[in-house]
């Protein structure tokens, strides 16, 4: 298991690097002055070019993504155009906010989806089955903007008893929660009732309600663990993506997390920012999938003993590669 780490450790690596490549070279084709943007509106020619002279973008691309990758290598990934702040202090300020906001989200899908996902596998073409799959459908449609600025229309502005955005409370997380988490909620329903459906008509199944165990047993026992695994890669994805910055709720509700400063950044094109988010946001994701991957050898523990079989036959074939 911890070759298997490692492994997908090292493969970070060459996904930075096309990441941060592809980001910073269509962040320098995109419109606008970054030097006139941070030398402000008033600015004479001379000064634009000073700032331009001082922060090395009179350089061609190339170049100022060679030094910046070499400083990345050292542990420097720059200072703020626009904040004058070290970028990974500023990143690592937001993190925090955007880390609660992700966790209580992902609870709240996990919390709906999952019993409506086996109701209805349960129970299916049934009127709850009906129900609970267009609710799905409308969560999947619905643009998680929209929801949120209908619930700033109702609860903040009409009823007055929610705060329309910031973070100040416990009742600040309610409504961006519930716009992240039902659309995370339809997915993981129907990946839920979907698994559901295929593991319950497997013969184990049968075979357990042919001896008499009582139905909720067989349920939780027996088919809800086996039908777990894709369910996990559902949530773990989702986590990962509101943990790398829901951009557009954290805008509507002016959180201040890393989606929000991502979208800051992106405006005054402050290049050492954006690039440190995206990194940030590609970590997270990736090792939010690798704990997904090794927690899938402790639901279902016939993958432990393939990944373990497979490492003995690599090791008996580099001691022994003439006898296979």
């Amino acid at each position: 298991m911890s070759r298997y780490i490692l492994k997908r450790l090292v493969m970070l690596i060459p996904v930075l690097i096309g990441v941060t490549f592809m980001v910073y070279f269509i962040l320098s084709l995109s419109p606008g002055d970054t030097a006139a943007i941070i030398a402000g509106e008033g600015a004479d020619a001379q000064t634009i070019e000073a700032v331009r002279k001082d922060l090395g973008l009179d350089k061609p691309v190339i170049v100022q993504y060679g030094k910046y990758m070499w400083n990345l290598l050292h542990g420097d990934m720059g200072v703020s155009y626009s904040t004058k702040r070290p970028v990974f202090t500023t990143i690592m300020s937001s993190f925090p906010n955007t880390a609660k906001l992700a966790f209580w989200s992902i609870l709240v899908a996990v919390a709906i989806a999952l019993p409506i996902g086996i109701i209805s596998a349960t129970r299916q073409y049934s009127a709850v089955d009906n129900v609970g799959m267009v609710a799905a459908l409308l969560g999947v449609a619905t643009p998680n903007f929209w929801l949120g600025l209908m619930l700033i229309i109702v609860f903040s502005l009409n009823l007055g008893i929610l705060p329309s955005g910031g973070m100040s409370g416990w009742k600040s997380y309610i409504m961006p929660a519930i716009t992240l988490g039902t659309g995370d909620a339809a997915l993981i329903c129907r990946m839920t009732r979907s698994s559901m459906l295929e593991v319950i008509r497997q013969d184990y199944i049968r075979t357990a309600r042919a001896k008499g165990v009582p139905e909720k047993m067989v349920i939780r026992k027996h088919a809800l663990k086996n039908a777990l695994i894709p369910v996990v890669t559902v949530i773990g994805l989702q986590f990962g993506s509101l943990l790398g910055g829901a951009t557009l709720t954290e805008t509507v509700f002016a959180w201040p997390g890393v989606g929000r400063l991502l979208v800051d950044s992106i405006k005054s094109k402050d290049a050492p920012l954006v690039l440190g988010g995206v990194i940030m946001m590609t970590i997270t994701f990736s090792i939010v999938n690798l704990c997904v991957d090794i927690l899938y050898a402790f639901i279902d523990p016939r993958i432990k003993a393939q990944e373990e079989s497979v490492w003995e036959h690599q090791r008996i074939r580099k001691r022994h590669p003439a006898r296979l």
